[in-house]
């Protein structure tokens, strides 16, 4: 009889944070691709451009006007997802029909004033900066929402409408479906273990470093045991951290080094301008401890085998469960291999030495 080998036979894998299940058939990533490929976007080379809405000193669709800042600009979203007027309503016909009104606000931070530079090609400093302003946009947020989601979608494949640097914040009355669920999973851990869900798969991974991509003083980040997406990574502090408005200047600095270094990674890995979400998940702003909470960053690219070959999440996984054919340790490998520097910093080395 064969022996089951986790890197060659089908086989699921427990997701703790949402309790959800991820197949893995690694025998599929040797399979002819003959489906779909994406055309390959130019990336932006002009620093400004005249026609974007987010640019310093623009003005946006709805007219009103950038100023001309220097540094990561906020502003409240002119077409956001919630208003903080919108009337309080819950109610429904019966328990199949049941409505509740959600109150929250929309914010952008553009991250540069420079159109042309992502966060792989921004200064250390630079990043800081926007660390910086998330913590407090944090500060500022929580005191009248539940919930702070800060996040990023990277790239016109990603549905990006604009391709100046820039994320967004959004922060709602009450705490949405998915951090809800994480935030059961690890008080449940907690109650269970009496220990910290995700500082305790911290050091696990860190004495496994079988899907270990970057580690530094204060940060791991790992292609997770249970990746949905192919090149999926979890960036995790190494010390129990609840919010990110905790972090101390040391930490900030160190994170802002790792997310200098994985999206440089992430660019060198296909030799394009990659695209991913990016969003962190800290404690809801309610009552009580939280202590059984730890803050973490998700990273989830759709590129799945070049820069024209993407993830389509479809078919069995929107009917059945999430499937993935690149097991987590093969993916975290590849990764591994492109860290250094740039690949266009690379290249302007060699033509000017």
């Amino acid at each position: 009889m064969t022996t089951f080998n986790m890197a060659e036979h089908a086989h699921r894998r427990l997701n703790p944070l949402t309790g959800d299940w991820v197949l893995v058939s690694p025998h599929r990533n040797r399979r002819p691709w003959q489906g779909q490929t994406e055309a390959l976007v130019e990336d932006n080379t002009a620093s400004y451009d005249a026609g974007c809405y987010l640019c310093p000193g623009n003005a946006r669709a709805t007219g009103l006007r950038n100023p001309t800042y220097t540094e990561p600009f906020v502003f409240t979203n002119d077409f956001a997802a919630m208003t903080a007027d919108t009337p309080l309503f819950q109610g429904g016909q019966d328990e199949l029909f049941v409505v509740q009104s959600q109150r929250g606000t929309c914010r952008v931070i553009c991250y540069s004033p420079d159109h042309s530079r992502t966060l792989a090609q921004l200064e250390v400093s630079q990043i800081r900066a926007i660390i910086n302003t998330w913590i407090l946009q944090y500060q500022q947020l929580s005191a009248t929402h539940q919930w702070v989601q800060v996040f990023e979608n990277k790239g016109s494949i990603n549905g990006c409408s604009n391709p100046h640097p820039h994320g967004q914040i959004w922060a709602s009355s009450a705490v949405p479906s998915l951090p809800a669920r994480v935030d059961a999973a690890q008080r449940r851990y907690h109650q269970q273990h009496g220990r910290n869900l995700l500082l305790h798969y911290c050091d696990s991974e860190r004495q496994r470093q079988e899907r270990v991509v970057i580690e530094n003083a204060d940060w791991l980040v790992v292609v997770p045991y249970w990746a949905a997406w192919p090149f999926e990574t979890l960036v995790l502090p190494k010390c129990h951290v609840a919010r990110m408005e905790s972090l101390n200047d040391r930490q900030q600095q160190h994170l802002a080094e790792v997310l200098k270094r994985l999206t440089t990674c992430y660019d060198n890995l296909f030799q394009c301008d990659f695209p991913y979400s990016m969003g962190w998940h800290g404690a809801p702003y309610l009552e009580g401890t939280t202590r059984y909470w730890q803050l973490h960053g998700h990273f989830y690219p759709p590129l799945l085998r070049s820069a024209q070959v993407r993830k389509h999440m479809v078919g069995y996984e929107l009917l059945a469960e999430i499937q993935r054919d690149m097991t987590p340790e093969l993916a975290a490998e590849q990764l591994r291999r492109h860290l250094g520097r740039h690949h266009k910093q690379a290249k302007l080395d060699v033509q000017y030495a």
